[in-house]
């Protein structure tokens, strides 16, 4: 059976990139070769993280931002198995969140938590990131977003902060049916967005430090995963918002225009390379960022805030493109390491946010299968 599953794939990679795009447009991957690379990968990191499982905290952003692909897998079916190894992370950690209290990257485990707590309605679960996110709530950020030493600790001054947090907040509005948790991320996110979005060119830059730089063929320098960062966090956003949340459609118009701008930046591959306006320097595919950008624009197609039959063959594509970069064993490649910028990476790069983000369109795209277009 798997050996069936394989070659099926390999037919479906083996396709020109002209032949997605059709009159019909339609999903070309089979739910069940989704489901077994899903899983080869998702079962892979586990076996990595219990032996490596020392070398990074628990409650490190680049594990939690893995646990997040895990949620989304467990859902089909319910896994007992991923359900139990989430569990057993959250009892590990204490349910309690990183040591750096306002620091985003260390409360995006938070997002779990909130996660768990909806399906298994145990207190322990919220325990501690409750009164921290009402600290939050009631903190003043009244900094300029600037960067100086450590304002990454007390302000979202960068953009990568834009999964991490915010979505933690949100998740804990929908877990316990309170806003206020969700209107505070909702002034923080502007607050950035305002500072970091370039709105000449529909994309953010990482920090201030980039306003400036300009990358080798002399273009704005957009870090792929910087903006797939932006992205994923909207999609998280918006999946906690009512129809009558006051700043919807604010968000459902930046990810409109992000979605269009990332989707005519696609290479011919399937895949964004690390630099957006660059790609011609770093030359490989990156693998996390081309994630998390199909990730969102499946999930617009499926919420009907983008055209099917103009995005679908981008997240075809791009999908074909991260099936291409996992290994016979699992691990996925191509993923650029911890870094704030564009920077190589090759097929034997890795990292646990990488696993997180290829999850994460992966469920996507079976819910897509299951759903009538």
């Amino acid at each position: 059976m798997q050996f069936k599953l394989i070659m099926l794939l390999f037919l479906f990679i083996s396709l020109s990139s002209e032949s997605f795009v059709s009159a019909k447009v339609v999903m070309i991957f089979p739910k069940d070769s989704i489901l077994y690379y899903m899983r080869k990968v998702a079962d892979k990191e586990i076996q990595e993280f219990t032996i490596n499982s020392k070398n990074i905290p628990q409650t490190d952003w680049q594990n939690a931002v893995m646990y997040a692909g895990y949620i989304a897998l467990k859902q089909l079916g319910n896994n007992k198995k991923y359900d139990d190894f989430l569990y057993g992370i959250g009892e590990n950690n204490n349910w309690n969140t990183g040591m750096h209290r306002f620091f985003a990257d260390d409360y995006c485990v938070a997002q779990m938590y909130a996660q768990m707590y909806m399906q298994h309605h145990e207190q322990k679960m919220i325990a501690y990131w409750k009164p921290l996110a009402d600290s939050i709530v009631q903190h003043q950020f009244t900094e300029q977003l600037e960067v100086i030493p450590q304002i990454n600790y007390r302000e979202w001054a960068w953009c990568d902060a834009l999964f991490m947090g915010p979505p933690a907040l949100a998740y804990l509005s929908t877990a316990l049916n309170d806003r206020k948790y969700l209107k505070k991320a909702d002034s923080l996110w502007w607050k950035t967005t305002s500072y970091l979005y370039d709105t000449s060119e529909n994309l953010f830059y990482r920090d201030s430090r980039f306003f400036n730089r300009r990358e080798a063929n002399g273009q704005k320098v957009f870090w792929s995963r910087g903006n797939g960062w932006v992205m994923g966090g909207l999609v998280r956003m918006i999946d906690n918002m009512s129809t009558k949340f006051l700043n919807k459609k604010k968000y459902v118009s930046l990810f409109q225009q992000m979605a269009k701008r990332v989707k005519a930046l696609q290479q011919p591959d399937g895949s964004w390379h690390a630099s957006l306006l660059d790609p011609a320097f770093y030359k490989e595919k990156e693998t996390s960022g081309t994630a998390l950008f199909c990730y969102a624009l499946a999930w617009g197609i499926r919420k009907g805030f983008l055209n099917k039959k103009e995005y679908l063959p981008a997240v075809n594509n791009a999908w074909k493109a991260l099936m291409a970069a996992v290994h016979p064993d699992g691990l996925l490649g191509y993923v650029q390491k911890v870094g704030d910028k564009p920077t190589a990476t090759d097929y034997n790069s890795t990292g646990a946010y990488g696993i997180g983000a290829f999850l994460l369109p992966g469920v996507r795209y079976i819910n897509y299968i299951n759903y009538k277009f």
